[in-house]
């Protein structure tokens, strides 16, 4: 369905839209394949700098559900973030990452988990009990060496950089990647 990333896109800027007192959201004629369970991210940029991102790793309701959901709180419930403004919009790219499921990875210690990753393809969950930390395959963008890729992880879910925690989990996924070239004008 090659025709999945340029939906999706729109799907997710009249989301935001619509949040910022635009008009209502659209759903999108004969895409049925919206209504399947989905799990997705979907990240703002601005200038190439990350302005939002947020996201769920397991399906979480139909995809169109969980891209007008996500697209809305990366808007505006990123706490790392203020609000997008309505006169921001128009200057933010927006990327999705679709999710594939969970594969788990054998952790018994961090060389297992660096011998199965897959860099450039694969995304990462961390998790150990009260931790956990997620990277989406796109990441490898900026830490493509697998050893800083894991340890950027660790570092995220307040994992300890000297051990590897009993209890730890290793799961990865793929992820079909979708970005606007540029942000369009409103």
């Amino acid at each position: 369905m090659s025709d999945r990333g340029p939906v999706l896109l729109a799907l997710a800027r009249a989301a935001i839209a619509e949040a910022l007192g635009g008009p209502p959201v659209r759903r999108p004629d004969g895409a049925a394949w919206l209504d399947v369970p989905g799990a997705c991210f979907v990240t703002l940029k601005q200038d190439g700098h990350l302005r939002g991102c947020i996201g769920n790793i397991l399906p979480a309701g139909s995809l169109y559900a969980v891209v007008t959901h996500n697209a809305r709180s990366a808007a505006l419930s990123d706490p790392r973030f203020a609000p997008l403004q309505p006169d921001e919009l128009a200057r933010t790219r927006l990327e999705i990452s679709l999710l594939s499921a969970l594969e788990p990875i054998a952790a018994d210690s961090e060389s297992a988990v660096l011998a199965a990753l897959r860099p450039g393809v694969d995304g990462l969950l961390l998790t150990a009990p009260g931790r956990s930390a997620v990277f989406i395959p796109s990441v490898w963008d900026q830490l493509s060496a697998p050893r800083e890729f894991l340890q950027h992880r660790r570092d995220k879910g307040r994992f300890p950089r000297d051990r590897w925690l009993p209890g730890t989990r290793a799961q990865r996924f793929t992820a079909e990647h979708f970005e606007e070239a540029e942000a369009p004008p409103s």
